[in-house]
């Protein structure tokens, strides 16, 4: 059921705060990563001599690796073992962000990119596996609280260290920076994670499945990033999500004769299951959106510094941490996982179209820092409650698979979201005439999307109340 009577958060045993504490550092390095590197972009064009196509493929190569290859990372953890997979991609990451730090040009950059981004895919699934594994009952809210201000905060203050880093060292600091937190998570996991009795090799992977779902995840992230720079209109748009389309087909027909899918069928045509990833997608969208619109704001309307706006983001990433840490908790043990995504939403909704109503002369502290507040404090109340939803309807024994699917919409999502907002803000502003109006429409728009999650949400609320009684 969605909505499980609340029960009281059991406090989590000293001997596995431990191993807690670095999956939730593994969480925050790769949230960091996926938005570090937001407000450092304009000095990346100006030294490597990118225009504005070549600086969105530094942020959506990321993105097109990572999220398409979630459900694959999901699967690899569930067979090959979540330990082993949380050392490849804390691995990837090291090497991935030594590499971005040392580019040479911008071909270097994007392609190191796309590689932080296939080791965030393995690490941060491998890491939600372990604590859904690790932490089953009353103690997995309290654990996902942390797993969620990691989350909050790792995306916040990425902007806020991108312009602080970026001022005074330069745009490679933002990836020196996060260097050493992937290189320590390859040398702490052996001793903090050990390998349970059950950790072994097993036989039956869906290969062809898995080529399947991960074509098709990457080719419709690419379309989505295609018709943001050719238009939606465009002959490459326009295969890229044909070949999407032909590749979910064949895996669909794939999953009905394997014998260990690596998706069940059954699964998908559970209600909550399906809904949950469906909301996970429109809160990715409307999460990912509110700092990447929000940065770029701060210096394109308000006309801050790199510097500066990183400090006015600071604000957020400290909300949303203590949110994530003190309130959610709270608000699952009293309302449910499912009431608590409800409201997370609607507070999301309420703070971009607060949003939508600043303007160039705006004041920071009276208008603006109200609304960015409001705004983290919604994806922090959003994004952990999906991740459970999914998870309770997916088999305890395939806790990768609920790691994928969570960690996959909402990624998949936030990629749509900056693609799709930035095209809206591009059309509205009439091409950079007015970019104040571009924002304003682009808030509009991420407070629809968010709308749009809290309906489903309330629908699986009304569903699930109904089939009880």
């Amino acid at each position: 059921m969605l909505e499980p009577t609340p029960v009281l958060v059991a406090p989590i045993a000293r001997h596995r705060r431990g191993v807690l504490a670095l999956l939730i550092v593994a969480q925050f390095l790769v949230m960091l990563d996926s938005s570090v590197v937001n407000v450092a972009l304009p000095s990346i064009g100006r030294d490597l001599g990118l225009g504005p196509t070549g600086l969105a493929w530094i942020v959506n190569s990321y993105f097109l690796t990572f999220g398409g290859l979630l459900l694959l990372a999901g699967r690899a953890a569930d067979v090959f073992g979540g330990r082993r997979m949380f050392l490849v991609g804390a691995a990837i990451v090291a090497a991935a962000t030594i590499a971005a730090g040392l580019a040479p040009n911008g071909a270097v950059l994007i392609a190191a990119r796309a590689l932080q981004g296939v080791g965030a895919a393995a690490l941060s699934t491998a890491a939600l596996s372990l604590i859904l594994h690790t932490f089953p009952g009353t103690s997995r809210a309290r654990a996902m609280s942390g797993w969620g201000a990691a989350s909050a905060a790792g995306g916040a203050l990425g902007v806020a260290l991108g312009g602080l880093v970026t001022a005074a060292f330069g745009w490679q600091g933002v990836f020196f920076v996060t260097a050493p937190v992937a290189i320590a998570a390859v040398l702490l996991a052996p001793s903090r994670l050990p390998a349970p009795a059950s950790e072994r090799l097993h036989v039956g992977f869906d290969a062809p499945g898995a080529a399947a779902i991960t074509g098709s995840s990457l080719a419709f992230i690419a379309a989505v990033l295609s018709g943001a720079d050719n238009g939606w209109n465009a002959v490459p748009t326009l295969l890229w999500f044909g070949a999407a389309a032909g590749l979910a087909a064949a895996f669909f027909a794939i999953e009905r004769i394997v014998a260990d899918p690596i998706i069940p069928l059954p699964l998908l045509r559970d209600p909550v299951a399906s809904l949950g990833v469906a909301i996970g997608l429109l809160g990715g969208a409307a999460r990912v959106s509110t700092f990447f619109l929000t940065a770029l704001f701060l210096q394109q309307v308000l006309l801050l510094q790199p510097g500066i706006s990183g400090l006015a983001m600071v604000p957020t990433s400290v909300a949303g941490f203590v949110v994530s840490l003190l309130l959610l908790p709270r608000l699952i043990r009293r309302l449910g996982a499912g009431r608590t995504l409800l409201v997370g939403l609607l507070l999301l909704a309420i703070g971009h179209l607060a949003l939508a109503r600043l303007s160039t002369g705006s004041s920071y502290g009276w208008e603006v820092l109200p609304c960015l507040l409001l705004a983290a404090a919604g994806v922090a109340l959003s994004f952990t409650p999906t991740t459970m939803v999914i998870a309770s309807a997916v088999p305890a024994a395939r806790s990768g698979l609920a790691a994928g699917l969570a960690n996959s919409s909402s990624q998949i999502g936030g990629a749509i979201g900056v693609s799709a907002f930035s095209s809206i803000a591009a059309i509205a502003s009439g091409q950079g005439q007015d970019v104040g109006a571009g924002f304003q429409a682009a808030f509009v728009a991420a407070a629809a999307v968010a709308l749009l999650g809290a309906g489903l949400a309330a629908y699986l609320l009304f569903r699930g109340r109904r089939h009880a009684a």
